[in-house]
């Protein structure tokens, strides 16, 4: 890169964030010809909230899951899409660009790059009660990868959420982590494997505490930076763009970046690609568009997401759409570790139930985390029926079978272990009677009484008549299958009891910048902003609703290899 007219450096395409969005775009960019690629991250460590995510991709028609037999069609998967989106919120065009280059994207990166993925045969759409909807193999996770073959590059990769990992140091796929949260048949079998591998692996060891088996989005990080290795693509850690460049007409030609402290200026020949993450990160925006109850702190997105590639475009009289949204998730912000975690499979599993402060539950348990909480923001009222926070009520049964997020099961947690502090910040509550625990924690001691009492009842008889849990296939995929009547209900009456604080979280935020089928920036006026492309959780989202597991990474991996079509002129 040699500096040219007042520039500092200058590159073909400048791909701002490093996520999968961001790193399919650049790779996607060199292989269609645009050679000169540049990919600046803000953080200290690559990989973006991407990499701290289960690492899902949800691509109806893939070769995985073609190659697996599955039977699929790109009619089912828009009628599916027809069923679940509402009207009116995502342009059809970007739908049907969608579903048609999303296939493609995947064909491309697999025959030219380490991109690799597993179809998961089981993990169902979460809406499968909706035509079209399908009980799997719509669904991709990373290969797994082995860490060493990032060389001086591993220690600089973000690594899965340490919920993701057993102990925090050993990896496991989502496959695993179903298997190991259910303790469903060869739990034990597989969690003892894993943990003699990472012992007996003493060369590895002597590098990194962490097991060198990298999994779900650390491991789809790492095959597309290894690609990028490949080519000797860089990439500029500590360097957060800082503004857009245009000429006098308005095209977008490069960035200032504030590259390990010192400002530079990044001329983009063709063009500037937006990959940054969403606003999870920065609460006056949150408080500006998002509903309440909001906070920065119960977000699992990570901290450098704060909105910046939004907040140039709107510079640039960008248009905007779902700026209301998020990836909703119920969260657990368990005091002093790094990150909330995010409340999936716990709060489904049987034996247990959620409640506001009010002692009442909000919904169904079992069903997919979005909906949930779109539910808690219906029925949230700060004086009347406060849902912040939430707490996850179980028993002494459950807390024996299952892992509990930070509490993890009372083998390996047993509650002697229980930090002091947990109790007195009531992020925890143990007690000998429901009203005790209630008392212990500030809920209302009757209402919580009467739900676990209703929650009993619907155990015998295998039916929620209040809402339904356990009655379509996604809520029973985090079930206990060898539970019966209903693998998603089990009683709640073993003392002791316990209580979990949970919070109405998000792993990254949905709305932002209008885009078009070729990923370009749209004006308020409904023009191109030419040289301007954005990908991933900077843009606005194309399945909001979250319709499978990896709806976010789809879309961004996908627009990714829209805009690079559009700036090279590829055709494929």
């Amino acid at each position: 890169m040699t500096a040219a007219n007042g520039w500092d450096y200058s590159v073909d395409v400048l791909v701002v964030g490093s996520g999968n969005g961001a790193l399919t775009s650049a790779l996607c960019c060199y292989e269609m010809g645009a050679k000169d690629v540049l990919v600046i991250e803000k953080a200290d460590k690559y990989g973006g909230t991407s990499a701290v995510s289960g690492g899902g991709v949800w691509i109806p028609n893939n070769r995985y899951a073609k190659a697996a037999g599955a039977n699929d069609s790109y009619e089912d998967a828009k009628q599916y899409l027809k069923n679940t989106i509402p009207a009116g919120d995502v342009p059809e065009e970007m739908i049907d660009t969608y579903l048609q280059n999303a296939p493609k994207m995947v064909d491309f990166m697999h025959e030219r790059t380490q991109m690799r993925y597993v179809t998961l045969a089981h993990y169902p759409d979460y809406y499968t009660d909706v035509a079209g909807g399908k009980p799997g193999h719509r669904s991709m996770e990373p290969e797994p990868v082995d860490s060493a073959l990032l060389k001086g590059e591993y220690d600089n990769l973000t690594l899965s959420h340490h919920m993701m990992r057993l102990f925090g140091v050993i990896h496991f796929t989502q496959v695993e982590a179903q298997m190991l949260t259910a303790r469903t048949p060869g739990w034990f079998g597989t969690t003892f494997k894993m943990i003699l591998s990472w012992m007996l692996d003493v060369p590895w060891m002597l590098k990194s505490r962490v097991a060198r088996r990298l999994c779900t989005g650390s491991a789809g990080i790492a095959r597309l930076r290894l690609s990028m290795m490949d080519r000797d693509m860089p990439l500029w850690l500590n360097s957060a763009m800082k503004e857009l460049i245009t000429d006098d007409s308005g095209k977008v030609i490069g960035a200032v970046v504030d590259k390990h402290g010192t400002t530079v200026r990044v001329q983009a020949r063709k063009a500037v690609i937006l990959g940054s993450g969403g606003f999870e990160h920065n609460q006056e925006l949150r408080e500006k568009y998002l509903p309440k109850p909001t906070n920065k702190e119960w977000s699992a997105g990570v901290r450098t997401n704060t909105g910046d590639g939004l907040i140039e475009g709107l510079k640039l009289n960008a248009a905007t759409r779902l700026m209301d949204g998020a990836w909703w998730c119920t969260t657990i912000v368990t005091p002093d570790e790094p990150a909330p975690r995010l409340s999936i499979m716990e709060k489904s599993l049987p034996g247990s139930c959620m409640v506001n402060l009010q002692g009442k539950r909000i919904a169904n348990e079992s069903q997919n985390y979005m909906a949930y909480q779109k539910k808690l923001f219906e029925v949230h009222d700060e004086q009347t029926n406060s849902c912040a926070p939430m707490y996850h009520i179980f028993d002494a049964r459950f807390r024996r079978s299952y892992i509990a997020g930070p509490l993890m099961t009372k083998d390996t947690k047993p509650d002697w272990s229980i930090p002091k502090k947990w109790y007195e910040q009531k992020f925890v509550g143990k007690a000998n009677t429901i009203r005790e625990l209630a008392l212990q924690i500030g809920i209302d001691p009757e209402n919580l009484a009467q739900t676990v009492a209703n929650m009993n009842g619907y155990a015998k008889t295998g039916k929620d008549t209040e809402f339904q849990r356990g009655d379509v296939e996604y809520d029973r995929y985090y079930g206990d299958a060898t539970v019966t009547p209903n693998p998603c209900l089990a009683a709640i009456d073993e003392a002791p009891f316990y209580a979990m604080k949970v919070e109405a979280g998000d792993f990254g935020t949905q709305g932002g910048l209008v885009t078009n089928p070729d990923g370009s920036v749209i004006n308020e006026q409904g023009d191109v902003i030419a040289g301007l492309y954005a990908v991933g959780n900077c843009s606005a989202a194309i399945l909001p609703t979250y319709p499978g597991p990896g709806s976010t990474l789809g879309p961004a991996m996908t627009m990714g290899y829209q805009a690079a079509k559009h700036i090279t002129g590829y055709q494929d």
